[in-house]
């Protein structure tokens, strides 16, 4: 109700303060996500970021982010987006790093005018991985026989249940040296000669927020509340970006009741769950 009489006055009887918006992205990124576990990605967060630079007053936009990287993707469909609403509003991005911005997260970083990080927060990792896991002794000692039929002599490349094979994996390393370049050139392309010269920067190695000062990774040390107040004054106001609630509190429209529906969000939860933690754990967290 106070906010609400507040944006009836007119502006010379207001309060003089700078409201800015902040948009939280945490988490792994990932392209599917559910209704009951929502994930990082462009389809989540796109509405949230187009709220955001809406608020045509603010001097900036700013973000506080917090992800061990995940779908490269996503990654970078979430930058672009941040950049494209950033030139078409003419905004200032201002990235808060929380925990971390590894990988993924630090590519969403770059887009960012300036990035700000915690001391002892996590930035970098700048590489590419793939893991799985292979079956093939398991099914063996179970009496399965793994019986695959296809149109196309590469159409099972690597195939868990099968003996590794060493082409399969040499093709799947020119696709992470593709992606690899992307990453990097999206690096220097935003960081410049802020870049210092070192030739671990891309080697996927991962730093602390000050190593991460150092070697021209980020902007600035600091958390949000503290860098905006001193930049916009103690009257600054941030407020947090959200999109429309359920009945029961999540910002996801239509959430079902359907017995199958929970039941098989439950499953795919479980091996969101397990990837997630397995980002996370790359970096103690």
């Amino acid at each position: 109700m106070a906010g609400l009489l507040r944006r009836l006055l007119p502006k010379r009887f207001r309060k003089r303060e700078t409201v800015i918006p902040v948009v939280r992205m945490h988490g792994a990124i990932m392209a599917g996500g559910s209704q009951f576990r929502p994930a990082l990605n462009l389809a989540t967060y796109a509405p949230l970021l187009e709220k955001a630079f809406a608020s045509k007053d603010a001097p900036v936009v700013a973000i506080s982010l917090n992800s061990p990287g995940g779908s490269p993707v996503q990654s970078r469909m979430i930058y672009q987006r941040i950049r494209m609403l950033a030139e078409e509003n003419d905004k200032k991005v201002l990235i808060f790093v929380e925990d971390v911005a590894a990988s993924g997260g630090y590519m969403i970083a770059l887009a960012g005018d300036e990035i700000i990080a915690d001391p002892t927060s996590i930035v970098g990792s700048i590489g590419v991985v793939s893991g799985g896991f292979g079956f093939p002794e398991l099914l063996k000692k179970i009496g399965v026989e793994r019986r695959v039929y296809t149109a196309g002599e590469n159409k099972a490349i690597l195939d868990p249940f099968q003996p590794e094979k060493e082409s399969d994996v040499e093709y799947l390393k020119t696709l992470q040296i593709e992606i690899h370049k992307v990453f990097m050139d999206m690096v220097r392309m935003r960081r410049g000669d802020k870049l210092a010269d070192d030739p671990y920067i891309f080697s996927g190695l991962f730093w602390t927020g000050m190593r991460g000062l150092d070697l021209g990774l980020i902007d600035g040390l600091g958390d949000m509340r503290d860098v905006l107040r001193r930049r916009y004054g103690k009257k600054v106001k941030l407020e947090l970006i959200t999109g429309a609630r359920s009945l029961f509190g999540k910002r996801i429209p239509g959430v079902s009741l359907n017995a199958e529906h929970i039941a098989a969000a439950s499953v795919a939860g479980l091996a969101e769950v397990a990837e997630e933690k397995a980002l996370w754990g790359r970096f103690g967290l």
